[in-house]
């Protein structure tokens, strides 16, 4: 169990009771990870949430790597030569593995600490017990995932709409217009 201050004191948090605030407190840990080292893997089955109290969390998908010539067969295979690319950056104060609210529970990416951190570490399978007979709680979380869910969505759109106009020799920060396009 952290202090309720801890919890009480983050903005992800500024919306939740007291009595909330202490069922989330039960079920959370303080941890502290060095740097490169990774929290889950995509595809795995996720038992916690986190909000970042210190460092850097870098949110990473593997994509095919541009820098390998992929054969039709790896193709056909989905055997594709990958590499990992940071798409988001988890700052203090913000969420990461959502997807351990969210049926299957399986993470969507990687996560990997990029600085020495110190996290929040929610038992997700006590959680989901809780919002089971605490609705407003489960439904407040849920609300507040879905929040991360949109920005990151939006983050991705708007960074894969930069990239497109970088190949076609455009600008790198798209503006408002070539977004809507």
């Amino acid at each position: 169990m952290v202090s309720l201050d801890l919890i009480r004191g983050n903005p992800f948090f500024a919306d939740l009771s007291t009595e909330q605030i202490t069922i989330l407190a039960q079920t959370a840990e303080e941890v502290m990870v060095e740097a490169e080292q990774y929290f889950f893997h995509e595809g795995d089955e996720l038992d916690c949430f986190y909000i970042v109290i210190e460092g850097q969390v870098g949110i990473l998908v593997d994509v095919p790597d541009p820098a390998v010539s992929q054969p039709v067969s790896r193709q056909l295979t989905g055997n594709l030569i990958t590499k990992e690319v940071v798409v988001a950056t988890v700052e203090p104060g913000e969420m990461f593995a959502w997807s351990a609210l969210v049926p299957p529970h399986q993470a969507t990416s990687s996560a990997k600490t990029l600085t020495p951190c110190r996290v929040i570490a929610f038992d997700c399978r006590e959680l989901r017990t809780s919002f089971e007979e605490n609705y407003a709680l489960g439904y407040l979380m849920m609300l507040k995932a879905t929040l991360i869910i949109r920005e990151r969505l939006r983050a991705m759109r708007v960074e894969s709409i930069s990239d497109i106009l970088a190949e076609k020799g455009e600008q790198k920060e798209p503006t408002l217009q070539a977004i809507v396009r």
